[in-house]
């Protein structure tokens, strides 16, 4: 079977035996900030298997788009080297949400492989937990395998292998492997556990079953769960390699089409072997595909985290192209083999097929400037290694790599090529100190949940019941709301919250939108019976699977548990704030009609005064793409278009064409917000928006700038604050008329002309300083030049002059000295103090220039540094000019008495 099939396969006998199919979340994790990328099928299901989400199937299935490349699933160093690891891979799953447990899941498994496969039954084995730490052997599994295997097909391994957990605490649970017995012809003893235990690669697993059943306590005691579930996971690349009869993943399908590619460009063939050739071919064709999903689903290569891991995947593609001889771009060229041969399955890499081509080339051509720029560098330290201690000093290496990107494992390549070693515990002794500079500074441990006190178990528990109804979307007042909780600012449960204080209230159903989607909270007020409103400043989420709490600003009245009030949104911050929202979409549209269809969403800000939003591009947008990109908005609001929305089937919407938001969290079903039919903008939004296109009244953009490498930003106001920001501008341009006497159309010249006479003007007059100042007079110090040992010294304070015309001072007066020193110092009107030190040829060994001014600079506040014969410093205190002046005429002696 073609992978192709056995994916489809998977997914369609799981759906006859009642599975709900689930499209693959994204490889950004929308919802889990402590988790770098997607790396197993149950990541989108976490929720529900912790009891903190319900949906309206309690059996799925999945083919998931997952990424090792972190933590203890870390696989990048593996990838080439081995005939089996990769970065990104596909992992097919059933899962069981307290349905159905061991009885129904081992039987479906051994059904799917043996009468819908036609794997061979005899050379298939099981494992099931053994029992030790306390938990007993799993003779459930075990009896259940038994009806299946004869018993020396069924083996027995301890928690390192046979039990999971989710985490330290919370749901875990016994697992059983299943393994394929590839045959005599692989290395091995040919007994099952002695070869699995040794790591053999006879026999390999290929899909293993948890059966999530404990739930386990801080203190590391293990409760039943009420509703034992099912978490099963199988590679596709895996299983493909066994179905295929081949021992090596890279030798399947979905590898060959890529490898080929990569051959025909670099004039060789894909072997399979250990060989230099196969090893970098292999790295190239994984992390081709890894790039491209990840680009598809947002990431873009950076410096930080996410991005980071994407370029430093990217950067050794390269670096192994070079070693297949492709000196020039190449990745880009494979992203089409990865569309074509995915692209059905994974819809996302075709809609983003312009996207990923164009950040894959923008990366290359970027590498190649980091090589030009770092490989001279590179070279000045090994060639100093090779000629000293043979050891490539790891700070000296860390210094290459953070400052001019070289990557760590070309630095260690080159260094081995000519037989130096490479100080490692030093690069990551330099790693180390970076990474704590940057947390120190930054003061950023990653998005913090908020973390609220409940009076009681049974207290989180009725909350969690109460649910968190959102009514905002119809209405923006309700009345008669019984308050169900109040927490301080300690965010502790209490039972009152006093006159003047502030807090948290929770109300069983809310008109209040709680900030998701770029989107912010609203704003209002709570109102008792007796007409005392407390403001809200902002809602907030208690905890997963808990209700939207309102912080209350200053409460106006004593609030109680069970009063009833009232939720009042304030209308005008959610109308500006619903016109900025729609505007995002407009501008999203309208971004990929002018620019491309390359242009993705990486982050937004909608706020009721402005909005911000963040989207894939690799370069400036010119100010008349700007102007048609502004036009094409207004054009669209004056139209005044309605704005539908409706709740569909998140596939269906998304096959239908519907944008999904970088880094969002979906469930299975999602509002669809479209402009009229959806001709001009459809996305997929949790936001509040206008009615029609025309409430927003007005767009202006603001500014558009660089955030990252291919990243850009765009910053724009709509409605009144377009308005009054317009009314500004024009009242300012009159006003500059006025001044100016120029005429419609004529301000720029006239600036432009007025600017070139004053410039000539400030040149000249700079010039006649430094003539005065060349010729001494009322700007020269007295005794300004003196005689020592043999040399002039000449010290000269000069006002008012800038730093240009005090360099050509000092080359004036060194011009006239045949051995001697020129030490200037000079200050201007905004109190800051330039000092030039210039030395002639013959006195650079004894007195150089760099070492005047990093000794007389501090006097006045400053420092700096330079070369022995030309040296500059700042300063910032002139009233310490002359004093400093002074200490260069006694320094200099010292200085020359020396030989």
């Amino acid at each position: 079977m073609h992978p192709n099939e056995i994916r489809a396969s998977f997914l369609h006998y799981f759906e006859r035996n009642g599975h709900r199919v689930v499209a693959s979340s994204p490889l950004v994790p929308g919802d889990d900030p402590t988790l770098l990328f997607t790396n197993a099928g149950m990541n989108q299901f976490k929720d529900v298997f912790l009891g903190r989400e319900s949906r309206d199937y309690r059996r799925a299935a999945s083919a998931q788009k997952c990424m090792r490349v972190s933590g203890k699933h870390n696989d990048l160093d593996n990838v080439g080297p081995s005939l089996r690891h990769h970065t990104f891979f596909e992992m097919l799953g059933n899962f069981s949400f307290g349905d159905y447990f061991k009885r129904d899941a081992i039987p479906l498994a051994w059904e799917l492989l043996t009468k819908e496969w036609g794997l061979d039954g005899g050379r298939l084995y099981a494992t099931v937990f053994r029992g030790e730490a306390g938990i007993p052997r799993d003779d459930e599994a075990y009896g259940i395998w038994r009806q299946f295997l004869p018993s020396d097909h069924v083996g027995e391994l301890g928690t390192s292998d046979n039990f999971w957990a989710m985490g330290e605490t919370g749901p875990c649970g016994r697992c059983s492997e299943i393994y394929y017995d590839r045959g005599d012809h692989v290395a091995g003893s040919g007994v099952f556990i002695a070869d699995v235990e040794a790591g053999s690669e006879r026999f390999v697993e290929i899909w293993n079953n948890v059966f999530m059943e404990f739930n386990r306590q801080p203190g590391g005691a293990l409760e039943p769960l009420p509703a034992p579930s099912i978490d099963t996971g199988m590679g596709l690349e895996r299983v493909s390699a066994v179905m295929s009869g081949v021992l090596s993943t890279y030798d399947t399908e979905l590898f060959t089409p890529i490898l080929v590619a990569i051959g025909q460009l670099a004039g060789t063939t894909h072997r399979g072997t250990m060989e230099p050739t196969d090893v970098s071919m292999r790295v190239v064709a994984d992390h081709i595909r890894a790039t491209s999903f990840l680009i598809a689903d947002g990431v873009v290569p950076s410096n930080e985290w996410r991005g980071y891991v994407l370029r430093k995947i990217m950067r050794r593609a390269m670096r192994h192209g070079r070693k297949l001889g492709l000196h020039e771009p190449f990745l880009f060229r494979l992203v089409d083999v990865i569309v074509q041969q995915m692209g059905a399955a994974y819809p996302e890499l075709r809609a983003s097929r312009d996207a990923i081509v164009q950040v894959v080339r923008s990366e290359e051509d970027r590498f190649d400037a980091v090589l030009t720029g770092g490989l001279p560098r590179l070279e000045d330290v090994l060639e100093r290694a090779s000629r000293g201690s043979r050891v490539v000093p790891g700070d000296e290496a860390f210094r290459l790599y953070d400052t001019y990107g070289l990557p760590r494992d070309f630095i260690e390549d080159l260094a081995s090529n000519q037989g130096l070693a490479f100080d490692t515990a030093g690069f990551e002794q330099a790693m180390e100190a970076q990474r704590d500079k940057a947390r120190a500074k930054s003061g950023f441990d990653g998005p913090k949940a908020e973390s609220f006190s409940l009076a009681s178990d049974a207290a989180r528990d009725t909350l969690r019941q109460a649910g968190d109804p959102f009514e905002g979307y119809t209405s923006t007042t309700l009345q008669g709301l019984p308050i169900l909780a109040l927490f301080d600012t300690e965010k502790r449960q209490v039972g009152t919250l006093p006159a003047g204080a502030s807090g948290y209230a929770v109300l069983p159903k809310s008109p209040f939108y709680l900030e998701a989607g770029g989107q912010v909270s609203d704003q209002g007020w709570l109102e008792t019976a007796d007409g005392g409103r407390s403001r809200i400043s902002g809602v907030v989420r208690l905890g997963p699977g808990l209700p939207r709490a309102h912080r209350i600003e200053r409460a106006e009245a004593p609030l109680g548990e069970r009063e009833i009030v009232a939720a009042i949104v304030d209308i005008d911050l959610r109308d500006a704030t619903r016109r900025n929202h729609t505007g995002t979409h407009l501008l999203h549209a309208a971004l990929r009609k002018i620019l491309g269809p390359h242009v993705k969403q990486a982050g937004s800000l909608v706020a009721p005064d402005r909005l911000r939003f963040d989207f894939v591009h690799f370069s400036a947008v010119s100010p008349e793409e700007l102007r048609a990109i502004e036009r094409l908005v207004n054009e669209e609001i004056v139209r005044n278009t309605v704005v539908n929305t409706a709740l569909r089937d998140t596939q269906e919407a998304i096959a239908a064409g519907a944008m999904a938001l970088f880094g969002e969290k979906y469930g299975d079903k999602v509002r669809v917000v479209s402009v009229g039919d959806g001709h001009f903008s459809v996305e997929l939004c949790g936001g509040t928006h206008v009615a029609a296109t025309g409430d927003i009244g007005a767009f202006v953009i603001l500014e558009e700038s660089g955030i990252a490498a291919g990243v850009r930003r765009i910053e724009a106001i709509t409605g009144l604050g377009a308005i009054a920001f317009l009314r500004d501008e024009l009242d300012e341009l009159h006003a500059a008329r006025a001044e100016t006497n120029a005429k419609r159309g004529e301000l720029p010249s006239w600036i432009g002309g007025h600017r070139t006479l004053l410039n000539k003007a400030l040149k000249e007059v700079q010039q006649l300083k430094t003539k005065l100042a060349l010729g001494g007079g009322s700007q020269s110090a007295e005794g300004d030049q003196v005689q020592v040992n043999g040399a002039t010294l000449i010290t000269r304070h000069v006002n008012d002059i800038d730093k240009a015309s005090l360099r050509s001072l000092a080359d004036n007066l060194k011009s006239t000295l045949r051995s001697g020193i020129v030490f200037l110092a000079g200050s201007t009107a905004d109190g800051k103090v330039s000092i030039i030190a210039s030395v002639t040829p013959d006195l650079v060994g004894r007195a150089p220039a760099g070492q005047l001014v990093k000794q007389l600079a501090p006097i006045v506040g400053g420092g700096g540094g330079g070369r022995a014969d030309f040296a500059e410093a700042g300063g910032k205190d002139p009233a310490k000019i002359d004093e400093m002046l002074a200490e260069a005429r006694k320094l200099v002696p010292t200085l020359l008495s020396r030989r």
